[in-house]
């Protein structure tokens, strides 16, 4: 993590003072916040692969995810952030861009599943959103549209799934061709709208 980050972290929870607190806070959106399409995505069947064919099976598989994934990730102008167990976690500029890059690599998985034995398949479920977020050296980010983005992504979005939030999908041009379909769900409590992305190997 950044030092100068850690460090404005340091005095903000030092300060006793609401109005410094503010502008300490102030300060580090001004100095490490972007506002950023936040892309993750989730293996599936974790569980049922591992108690099937082990751990080394399925860490072979995650392998193949990561090398899948990175090139088409760059190829949509986007950024791994980072490789964590059998997630991904990238940013982009903007959802268009995000949202093509998770056909394109369920296109990919799907085209590779069919030169595969089935225990070696590869199935993603992905979540998108779009807003502020503090980016950290490391590397990592962190901010609301990451925590929603990995709860649809993680938790709610299905094998072959794109879920977009509301806020990300508005940012799409009707003239792209996108389509997705509306549904209402609730993260940690609280309502969120969010859109299916309809696509071939959806």
């Amino acid at each position: 993590m950044d030092t100068r980050f850690k460090d404005l972290l340091l005095l903000y929870a030092q300060e006793n003072e609401r109005d410094k607190r503010q502008k300490i806070e102030a300060t580090l959106w001004q100095e490490f916040g972007k506002i950023k399409a936040v892309f993750v995505m989730d293996m599936s069947g974790f569980s049922l692969l591992s108690a099937r064919h082990g751990i080394v099976h399925y860490l072979s598989i995650v392998r193949r995810m990561q090398l899948t994934t990175m090139p088409i990730v760059e190829k949509y102008r986007g950024q791994v952030v980072k490789f964590e167990a059998d997630n991904c976690f990238a940013m982009f500029d903007d959802p268009l861009s995000a949202v093509r890059a998770a056909i394109a690599l369920n296109t990919a998985f799907f085209a590779l599943n069919i030169l595969t034995a089935d225990e070696f398949d590869i199935r993603v479920s992905i979540g998108i959103d779009y807003g502020d977020v503090l980016l950290i050296g490391g590397p990592d980010y962190f901010g609301n549209s990451v925590n929603c983005a990995c709860k649809i992504g993680e938790d709610i979005a299905g094998p072959g799934e794109i879920l977009v939030t509301a806020t990300a999908f508005k940012q799409i041009p009707p003239t792209a061709g996108i389509r997705g379909r509306k549904l209402e769900l609730a993260v940690a409590g609280v309502p969120i709208e969010v859109y299916s992305i309809e696509h071939e190997n959806g």
